[in-house]
């Protein structure tokens, strides 16, 4: 008889092997199944964990003026990384290298502190170091201070020019991404294709030497190529400050272009922004009101303002300026003549409404077309509208451009505000023929009006010209595009003559200029803020063409909020658009055609200028200052003494006046 405890043993025994048996059942289940159902994603998993896959870094593309001169490019940066397993193995004493990382990236002691120590494969440290502070780190590296650091080289965006054309050329993020301007336009072209190392690692993030290397090339960003002429920028640039300074105005800010091609000479909105540093206002007064801002929140919606192209992205009421839209319509359509005749008697009644016009306590009285727009009338611009009509009225805001994008290739384009044409009132209509109630971005007035002036032809404005490889190699070219037909030549060789007019006898006096036939209108508009008329604050426009009997340049110029006894666009707006007209059309070698009254004024003149070319610019300087006369070198980025003059102008032996200016341009 076998005793209990022997059979209480066995019992233990064979439950105890059951219970193993049960176990082993299960893990050769989970096995089973990790190995036959979930094993293509461990597979993957272990693939991940022993692969280290870095990301090499496309160079960005550069941009450029027409005349290539660099407006962004890429400065060299240097990225600083640890890998925190090798200072561990190394024992790294990771308090020496906290205090000398710290130190020479300018970092927090903590934060680099954390990094030495932090549980990843590899950790950035610092970012955008310049090369004396990458010298600096690879110093105490190849002293074996640093075990686990290394650096690498990198690129960041840099604009030599600073704020120069801010609001077209844009910016990037700090990872070289484009965020406005034609760096996000043309983000796809600059950018390029990011490469890649792909290598077998260990835990530790240390290459493997029995695995293997893959390595994938990047392929850099290509050039863009603008239709923006660095000089003509730089002179509209300074007209903008000029007029910003003397008026007192929010904002100065103007477009020129091309009109026979719709090519954007240059743009420009004053004051700017550092685009090196483009979240820091660098006007002082904008500046105060920035740091005054307490949440992320306001400061995110005053950079968008900052960043925002007024002159694409928003409308405006172009006021007078839209008389010449209205003008030529009715021309067009044969509803008046140059020889048409208007009586101005202070006002328009309309039914129940009085519309006045700007001078009604002494009105205009009898006048031709030309002097109603010399005179800025605004009943004879109703009478033009009503004959017109509302149907016939908006075909042609159609065909003008008006009720569409001009597809500009700058981002945040927006559309006109105005009037719909099935429910349109007889005084809307009204007003709206002399540029209120109507609001129109800048970039389509300017396109309107250079069609008018070109002979007809509604050109698509464009800011890129073309796109290039690293060799030169011309990948995309944007070819003048003409969109549609839309006045006539005979009405638009009469719009020039109507337009020379205002500047000759008209409110665009100020405009006039020695030996060019310059053409133009002013106007002055209600500034809408909010959605109502905001009392004192208006913009003060002046579209101006040069030379009127054959333009070669267009200029739209906006003085916004302009303070002063007077807020009229003749005085304005006005004087600084032809300062830069000036200077644009010498520097463009646009010859002037004197009248013969002009002649007799430079020819009474007792300077006549010397023959420059063959000397030095700081001899240059010195003759043409001795005699009382001014001197510009072009062109003015590279004013170097020690360089030779090659042209000039006015020319050898030319009688000016006292105070003139000398032109002088060096090889």
């Amino acid at each position: 008889m076998a005793s209990p405890v022997r059979t209480n043993n066995k019992k233990r025994i064979i439950v105890l092997f059951a219970l193993f048996g049960l176990v082993f059942l299960g893990l050769s289940v989970r096995l089973g199944w990790i190995m036959l159902v979930d094993g293509e994603e461990y597979s993957d998993k272990a693939v991940e964990q022993q692969t280290k896959d870095t990301p090499i870094s496309a160079e960005r593309g550069e941009i450029f003026d027409r005349n290539m001169k660099e407006l962004a490019v890429n400065a060299p940066t240097y990225t600083v990384w640890v890998r925190p397993a090798e200072v561990k193995d190394k024992n790294g004493d990771t308090d020496a290298m906290t205090s000398i990382l710290s130190e020479i990236t300018g970092s927090e002691p903590a934060d680099v502190s954390g990094y030495l120590v932090k549980q990843s494969a590899l950790v950035r440290v610092a970012k955008n170091l310049d090369t004396d502070q990458a010298d600096k780190i690879r110093a105490y590296m190849k002293k074996g201070d640093l075990p686990g650091i290394s650096v690498e080289e990198s690129t960041k965006r840099y604009y030599p020019y600073g704020d120069f054309a801010c609001s077209v050329i844009g910016h990037t993020t700090d990872d070289n991404n484009g965020i406005t301007g034609i760096e996000l336009s043309c983000n796809d072209y600059l950018s390029g294709k990011s490469g890649r190392i792909i290598r077998n690692t260990d835990a530790s993030g240390r290459q493997l030497s029995y695995g293997t290397e893959k390595y994938y090339e990047a392929e850099d960003g290509l050039n863009v190529v603008l239709t923006i002429d660095e000089v003509i920028q730089h002179y509209l640039d300074k007209a903008l400050e000029h007029a910003y300074n003397d008026t007192g105005a929010l904002r100065t800010m103007a477009i020129a272009m091309d009109p026979d091609t719709g090519e954007v000479l240059a743009m420009s909105m004053y004051p700017g922004y550092d685009l090196n540093n483009p979240r820091v206002p660098k006007n002082e007064k904008d500046l105060e009101e920035y740091n005054a801002l307490e949440t992320n929140e306001e400061r995110t919606q005053y950079w968008n303002k900052m960043w925002r192209n007024f002159l694409v992205s928003d409308t405006y009421e172009p006021g007078s300026t839209f008389k010449l839209i209205t003008t030529a319509i009715a021309l067009e359509e044969g509803l008046t003549s140059l020889s048409d005749t208007f009586t101005c008697t202070g006002y328009y009644q309309l039914y129940t409404d009085t519309l006045r016009c700007w001078r009604y306590y002494n009105p205009h009285g009898v006048e031709t077309l030309s002097q109603a727009v010399q005179n800025s009338c605004n009943p004879v611009f109703i009478t033009l509208g009503l004959r017109i009509g509302a149907r016939k009225y908006f075909d042609y805001l159609d065909t003008l451009g008006f009720s569409s994008k001009t597809g500009i290739d700058l981002p945040g384009e927006t559309s006109t505000i105005m009037y719909d044409r099935e429910t349109i009132k007889p005084a809307e209509l009204a007003t709206m023929s002399y540029g209120h109630g109507i609001s129109v971005t800048p970039i389509q007035l300017i396109t309107a009006i250079s069609s008018i002036a070109n002979g007809g032809y509604l050109m698509k404005p464009h800011i890129v010209k073309e796109i290039q490889n690293d060799d030169g190699d011309i990948i995309y070219k944007n070819e003048p595009k003409v969109v549609r037909r839309t006045v006539s030549e005979q009405t638009s060789a009469e719009m020039r003559q109507i337009m020379q007019s205002v500047v000759d006898e008209g409110t665009g006096k100020a405009a006039y200029i020695p030996g060019y036939k310059v053409g133009g209108k002013t106007g002055t508009a209600d500034k809408v803020v909010n959605g109502r008329y905001a009392a004192g604050k208006v913009y003060c426009s002046f579209m101006a063409i040069a030379p009127s009997d054959d333009p070669e340049i267009a200029v739209l110029f906006i003085v916004d909020e302009p303070q002063g006894a007077t807020h009229y666009a003749s005085t304005m707006a006005v004087p600084y658009a032809r300062d830069f007209l000036e200077e644009a059309l010498v520097y463009m070698q646009v010859e002037p055609d004197y009248t013969s009254s002009e002649k007799q004024t430079i020819e009474s003149g007792s300077l006549v200028v010397q023959n420059l070319c063959g000397h030095t610019v700081g001899d240059a300087k010195k003759m043409i200052q001795n005699q009382g006369l001014k001197v510009i070198v072009m062109p003015e980025t590279s004013n170097d003494d020690t360089l030779t003059v090659v042209d000039q102008y006015p020319k050898y032996l030319t009688r000016v006046e006292e105070g003139s200016t000398i032109y002088i341009y060096t090889e």
